[in-house]
């Protein structure tokens, strides 16, 4: 019989021991359990290993096949120690080893899967009035290797988000008990409560469609006896947007949603937002309670000479295709910094949350203490840009003083900023 071998540490106050325990095991055969997975046409050897010795016992034993339904159990070979029989049925498929009991099952088919049960009766030389039962069983599986997967999507154009659904199929010509992964952008799916998938994740439902499922996509398809078989890539396009609208500038000076600029510089304003398609734009002024398009497309082209007082602008995105709009709008004032240097100071945090005054309804950006330096000797604008002036880290000797955040845009160029 088969020992086994477990080691324990004795310890008294006067010495310590190291000894070994053994224990019989009571398994008289054992079978591999690990043989299970074979692919359709190949062969299978199930092992067997005794612990006991065949020469001084008699044996007689049979290997039974019952199908994965649990029904329909057939007997395969019937055995001694010197004399074997096979079903006559399936004689060709099988190789038995009668000095070791152990089986081979040649070019399997799914009929040929299922439990395959070992029972054996020994009666030992020195024992004539004891007959001892051994049972072990070994279930094998036989599969289809798995073709490569063919992809599918409806409706097959680009959709509309929040407006549509797309469903994905996944389908393969041959292979058997098929697993189904789905990924885009070679990374696997995470979960969403808009995923929708069947039973054996072979179909893909996502609803409703959102901008950030565009991508390429593709299924992985694989069995037990198949690594992962990939498909080809196709790709969801989604149209969306306009989203977070932004109007930008190289030049001036801007603070929140206010920009500042010298008297006859050309500025250019760029407007963004992340859509698909690209959107329209359309810029609008806004002065003295009317309002006209001033241009369209994403640049607009301002001469500060041109303006008589501060004005108000406002970009409109448009996408065609989702009928979505957003509008950013913005204040433009002409002003003579090149006397004036503004340095932003962040204020504590707790001084942030002071009730909101500055005149804009979200104006975030806005809150901080500006310093304005007056330069000695300087009393006529260089027509230095502000851009140049905020790069301007430290002037020494100078007059100082801290002013609140500004609360307004002056009404005319001429008038102080600090008003």
């Amino acid at each position: 019989m088969e020992a086994t071998g477990r080691t324990v540490l004795c310890a008294c106050s006067a010495f310590c021991l190291l000894f070994i325990l053994t224990e019989v095991s009571s398994e008289l055969i054992h079978i591999d359990p690990s043989v299970s997975h074979v692919t359709e046409g190949d062969s299978v050897f199930l092992s067997v290993k005794t612990n006991f010795s065949p020469d001084k016992a008699d044996i007689q034993g049979t290997w039974f096949h019952t199908g994965m339904s649990g029904t329909n159990t057939r007997m395969l070979v019937t055995f001694t120690k010197t004399n074997e029989i096979c079903n006559m049925k399936h004689c060709d498929q099988l190789v038995f080893n009668n000095s070791t009991f152990s089986l081979e099952i040649k070019n399997l088919n799914r009929k040929d899967e299922g439990d395959y049960h070992l029972s054996i009766n020994i009666k030992y030389d020195n024992k004539p009035g004891d007959i001892e039962k051994e049972e072990k069983t070994v279930r094998v599986t036989v599969d289809v290797p798995v073709s490569n997967p063919a992809i599918e999507k409806s409706p097959s154009y680009a959709v509309i988000e929040d407006k549509a659904n797309v469903t994905w199929t996944c389908s393969v010509e041959n292979g058997t008990r098929v697993m189904f992964k789905w990924l885009r952008d070679n990374v696997a799916l995470g979960p969403s409560d808009r995923y929708h998938y069947s039973q054996d994740n072979s179909t893909l439902l996502i609803s409703p469609v959102r901008k950030e499922d565009k991508g390429s996509y593709h299924c992985v398809a694989s069995n037990p006896v198949t690594r992962g078989q990939h498909s080809r890539a196709v790709e969801l396009n989604v149209y969306y947007g306009p989203y977070n609208l932004e109007v930008n500038s190289v030049q001036g000076l801007r603070t929140g949603e206010v920009f500042t600029i010298n008297p006859g510089e050309l500025v250019f304003f760029e407007c963004q937002a992340d859509s698909n398609p690209p959107n329209s734009y359309v810029w609008i002024s806004k002065t003295r309670n009317a309002t006209q398009i001033v241009t369209e497309g994403p640049r607009l082209e301002v001469r500060s000479y041109r303006l008589a007082q501060a004005e108000e602008y406002l970009c409109r995105a448009f996408n065609n295709v989702t009928q979505k709009q957003d509008e950013a709008q913005f204040t433009l004032v002409v002003a003579s910094l090149g006397t004036v240097l503004m340095s932003i100071y962040n204020k504590p945090f707790s001084e942030q949350k002071r009730p909101h005054r500055s005149g804009h309804e979200d104006a975030t950006e806005d809150f901080g203490i500006y310093e304005f330096v007056s330069i000695p000797g300087k009393t006529e604008s260089t027509q230095a840009s502000c851009r140049s002036l905020a790069r301007l880290e430290s002037i020494q000797d100078m007059h100082t003083t801290i002013y609140d955040v500004i609360r307004h845009v002056p009404e005319t160029p001429s008038h102080s900023l600090l008003k």
